[in-house]
């Protein structure tokens, strides 16, 4: 229950929402998946576009459509990701900007409408605070773990929120582009159990997402990785990332939500950094796949974690209006005014 009496409501969902947060680490050797959000970095700048801490619960979109309602008093919102948002103000709805954080009257919506790019979108929500579920509010709607009961969200849900206060709002000026760029992958741990024909198949060619992709994984279609041997091994424990090839040589990416172990055979893992972009792409969209090292997947971790917080540290402030806080006070605000601390020219 919100203390102020102040709520979001959903009133479309849209393809799939869900509340997340960072997940529930350590607890996969009890068989409890990570959940979460699938794209940590679009978290972290939501939250930090609403003024809350990074790992804040948030509102996960996968494919456009959320719809939602500030009700009982004004309600602070931002949107991360490359989404199409319109905000419905006195009947009209306006196109807003991406990338921003916006503050919506009582019984004004905003609507992430579609994509431009990708599959994923954030919205934060100043003040929502839920009861956690071992350590976490994220939504694992397989066990019916967190969030909202435990399910994705639905129309006429009410989220608690905090009555926003006066401010300005925040925008990141300069998003980050999408990567194409090969997905990074390490060997194993069974790349054993395929060909070395196999193995560098993997990397030579493309790979198509299909429609079998949700939050537990992706199925790819592509040239078939032939294994060596039996098809299915002994189940063992599997993370994020695995890429398990099954009887018919089609490689699956495990996302958060999938299981702790299976029993097929694992090719490679695709490293933390990439992972987001795998879940990003849609259906029918192609990926290709790199071989690194462990040390080089290490390395791309710290790189990304930098880039985040090269993110971050670009979130501005900025009036109703669209005036820039920053550069008003890089700047004098009336023309002809000095710095009465610098002392008068000499006479000439």
């Amino acid at each position: 229950m919100s203390i102020d009496n102040v709520f979001l409501e959903i009133v479309s969902p849209g393809a799939y929402a869900s509340i997340q947060d960072a997940g529930r680490r350590g607890l996969r050797r009890q068989g409890v998946p990570w959940a979460g959000v699938l794209d940590r970095r679009l978290m972290r700048l939501a939250n930090a576009l609403a003024g809350q801490a990074e790992d804040a619960p948030v509102i996960e979109c996968v494919d456009g459509g959320l719809r939602v309602a500030a009700r009982g008093g004004a309600v602070r919102v931002a949107v991360a990701g490359h989404a199409v948002v319109e905000h419905l103000s006195g009947g009209t709805w306006r196109a807003v900007a991406s990338w921003r954080s916006l503050t919506l009257a009582p019984d004004e919506q905003l609507r992430l409408r579609g994509m431009a790019a990708g599959r994923l979108a954030v919205l934060a929500v100043e003040g929502l605070a839920l009861a956690p579920v071992l350590g976490s509010t994220a939504t694992y709607a397989r066990a019916g773990l967190g969030g909202i009961d435990g399910r994705a969200l639905s129309p006429a849900v009410l989220l608690p929120a905090r009555a926003a206060r006066a401010g300005p709002e925040h925008l990141l000026p300069e998003p980050p582009a999408r990567d194409d760029a090969p997905i990074r992958a390490v060997p194993g741990p069974q790349a054993g159990h395929f060909t070395t024909e196999a193995q560098a198949l993997l990397t030579e060619s493309v790979y198509r997402v299909t429609a079998a992709a949700d939050r537990m994984g992706v199925r790819l279609e592509g040239p078939a990785l032939a294994h060596v041997g039996a098809r299915e091994i002994t189940s063992d424990a599997t993370v994020p990332g695995s890429i398990q090839v099954p009887g018919n040589g089609q490689p699956i990416v495990l996302l958060v939500d999938a299981q702790t172990a299976g029993g097929y055979p694992k090719i490679g893992t695709v490293v933390s950094a990439d992972l987001a972009r795998v879940a990003d792409t849609r259906p029918g969209e192609s990926l290709r796949f790199a071989w690194v090292s462990a040390a080089q997947g290490e390395a791309t971790a710290r790189a990304a974690e930098t880039l985040t917080r090269a993110l971050l540290a670009r979130i501005r402030a900025v009036w109703p209006g669209g005036v820039d806080e920053d550069a008003l006070y890089r700047s004098n605000l009336v023309s002809g005014v000095v710095d009465a601390r610098q002392p008068e020219p000499p006479d000439t």
